[in-house]
């Protein structure tokens, strides 16, 4: 594991850049190729806690976050980097974001302490990406998603959520239109990290269950979510895509991607709330 290079789900230009320095930052929702996109198109009303981090001019949406307390937001910690986050707090300044609608600012980020401040070239599962984000003032309107806090992720049905690059596990990553789209997985290994497999459809030993996919470009930071006893439990963080060979595409079938796994560091974020208050 330590030694697979990974791809984060960031901003394109940054990608573009991290290739030719043989870093590999890279991972909308990739889906599969006989269900059709509209299947899986999602409504932002459905889902108000989880909002795109940055919106660039053109429209493409950079990194997601998801509400987890009233004041405060989860994302992956790469993505106050591949976004103008840090830099803008940095400054002195706040960062806007918009909240179901709503402009709230955030005032201050924490990164995970075994987070070394940077994306290494190579997977190492020890370096935590995860990052909280503290808004100014409440947000009032929108229920948080509560922590999934059990150890029995490995084999359930995760949901993933994304407005980055889409395609099919054919075609890999082709498009982006901004539409927020949702995918399924099973967890496939669940250790330091969550894994999935984006299994193909196609054969009689097919694993691929309804609505397969996995996050596209633009979706790091997005959440994985395990729905029990009737509530959506925030039970990952998009982090990127294990890259089989440099250079080699992402998004296709057999790809394997990464989530944190929050029931890990929910000590962590509630030291962080906590301390707060």
């Amino acid at each position: 594991m330590s030694e697979t290079m990974l791809r984060y789900s960031g901003n394109p230009l940054i990608l573009l850049f991290a290739i030719t320095m043989m870093v590999m930052p890279a991972h909308a929702i990739v889906t599969r190729h006989d269900t059709g996109y509209s299947g899986f198109v999602a409504s932002a009303s459905d889902y108000p806690a989880v909002f795109p981090l940055y919106v660039q001019a053109n429209g493409f949406k950079v990194c997601v976050a998801s509400l987890i307390h009233e004041q405060w937001a989860l994302t992956a910690a790469h993505c106050t980097e591949e976004t103008p986050l840090a830099a803008t707090l940095g400054k002195a300044q706040h960062f806007a974001v918009s909240i179901a609608g709503e402009e709230m600012l955030v005032d201050q980020f924490v990164l995970h302490p075994s987070w070394p401040g940077h994306p290494g070239s190579r997977f190492n599962h020890a370096q935590i990406d995860l990052a909280l984000l503290r808004l100014k003032s409440p947000v009032r309107s929108v229920s948080p998603l509560p922590l999934y806090e059990a150890s029995d992720e490995l084999g359930q049905v995760a949901m993933f959520l994304g407005w980055g690059h889409t395609g099919t596990g054919r075609t890999g990553l082709s498009s982006n239109d901004g539409r927020l789209r949702f995918a399924k997985n099973r967890v496939n290994l669940a250790g330091d990290q969550l894994q999935f497999v984006f299994d193909s459809p196609e054969g009689p030993k097919s694993l691929a269950i309804a609505f397969e996919g996995i996050p596209g470009l633009g979706d790091s930071g997005g959440p994985a979510i395990i729905r029990a006893k009737d509530i959506d439990w925030l039970a990952g963080v998009a982090v990127g895509e294990l890259e089989k060979a440099p250079g080699s595409p992402t998004g296709l079938y057999g790809a394997s991607v990464v989530y944190e796994r929050v029931s890990r560091h929910v000590d962590w974020i509630n030291q962080v709330i906590n301390a707060d208050k």
